[in-house]
C-alpha cells in the first residue's frame, strides 16, 4: 500500500509571558494597592484631626464660658457679702446709738431732770444732718484695696496648690474663719489672739498647707519669740482688715469655683 501525503497546518499556541513579567505586574499592582491604602489612611487621619480640632475649640469655648460664669458668680457673691457686712455694721451702729440714748435718759432720770421732749419735725430735719456730720467726722475704717487683694489671692493660691483636695481646702477655710471670727467677736479676749503652732489640729489643717499661716499673717498675726505661738497684738489689730478677711473667707467657702480658674498674679 502506498503512502499518502497529508498537509496539516498546525497553528502554534500564543507565547506565554515570562515569569519576570508576571512578577513585575504583581509588584506594580501591590504598590498601587499600598498607595491607595496609604492615601485612604491619610485622609481618615486628616478627618480625625479636624474632628479633634473642632472638639478642642468647643472644649476651649466651654472652659472660657465656665470661667466667665465662675468669675461673675464670685463677683456677685463678694458684692452680696459686702452688702450684708455693711448692713450688719449699720444695724450695730444703730444699736449703739439707741444704747447711748437710753443711757442718757437713765442718767437724766437719776439726776431728777425732766425728760427732754423731742420735736418730730426737728428730729426729721436735723437728725440726718447730725448723723451725716458724725459720719463725716468719723469715717468708717476702710481696708486698703491692695490688702484685700492680697487676702483674696492668698486663698486663691491655697486653692490652686491643693485643687485635688477640696475637702482639705474647705476645712482650712473654715478653721481660718473660726480664728478670725473669734478675734472680731471677742476683741478683748487674749486667748483668741494666740494660736499655738504645735497644736496638732492647727498643724494638720492649716500649718501643713502652703498659704494657711501666710493668710493669718496678712490678718496681723505675728510669730512669737521662740516660734511657739502666732500672736495678734492688740495695738496692731486692724478691724477693717479682719472684716475684709471674713468677707473673703465667706466668699471662698460659699463660691464653688473660687480660685479654680484664676492664675497667679504677675507682679
Amino acid at each position: 500500500m502506498g503512502e499518502v501525503a497529508v498537509d496539516i497546518d498546525i497553528q502554534s499556541s500564543p507565547e506565554e509571558p515570562e515569569p519576570s513579567v508576571i512578577r513585575e505586574e504583581m509588584r506594580i499592582k501591590e504598590q498601587e494597592l499600598r498607595d491607595q491604602a496609604r492615601k485612604k489612611k491619610e485622609e481618615e487621619e486628616k478627618k480625625r484631626e479636624r474632628e479633634r480640632e473642632k472638639e478642642r475649640i468647643r472644649a476651649g469655648k466651654e472652659l472660657l464660658q465656665a470661667k466667665r460664669i465662675a468669675e461673675e458668680n464670685e463677683r456677685k457673691s463678694y458684692l452680696a457679702v459686702q452688702k450684708a457686712a455693711k448692713e450688719e455694721e449699720k444695724r450695730a451702729r444703730e444699736k449703739i446709738l439707741q444704747k447711748l440714748e437710753a443711757d442718757k435718759l437713765e442718767r437724766g432720770r437719776n439726776l431728777g431732770l425732766p425728760p427732754v421732749k423731742k420735736n418730730p419735725t426737728a428730729e426729721n430735719t436735723s437728725a440726718p444732718n447730725v448723723q451725716e456730720k458724725q459720719e463725716k467726722k468719723k469715717p468708717l475704717p476702710a481696708v486698703p484695696y491692695a490688702k484685700a487683694e492680697l487676702l483674696g489671692e492668698c486663698l486663691r493660691s491655697l486653692r490652686r496648690n491643693y485643687k485635688d483636695y477640696d475637702a482639705k481646702v474647705q476645712r482650712a477655710f473654715h478653721l481660718l474663719l473660726f480664728y478670725v471670727k473669734n478675734v472680731v467677736n471677742n476683741p478683748h479676749e487674749e486667748k483668741y489672739r494666740r494660736i499655738r503652732l504645735s497644736n496638732p489640729y492647727f498643724n494638720e489643717w492649716i500649718g501643713a498647707l502652703k498659704g494657711g499661716v501666710e493668710f493669718l499673717e496678712l490678718c496681723g498675726f505675728e510669730r512669737s519669740k521662740g516660734n511657739e505661738f502666732l500672736v495678734l497684738p492688740y495695738e496692731k489689730t486692724d478691724v477693717a482688715i479682719l472684716n475684709s478677711a471674713l468677707t473673703v473667707l465667706v466668699l471662698a467657702i460659699t463660691t464653688p469655683f473660687f480660685g479654680r480658674f484664676s492664675h497667679p498674679r504677675e507682679d
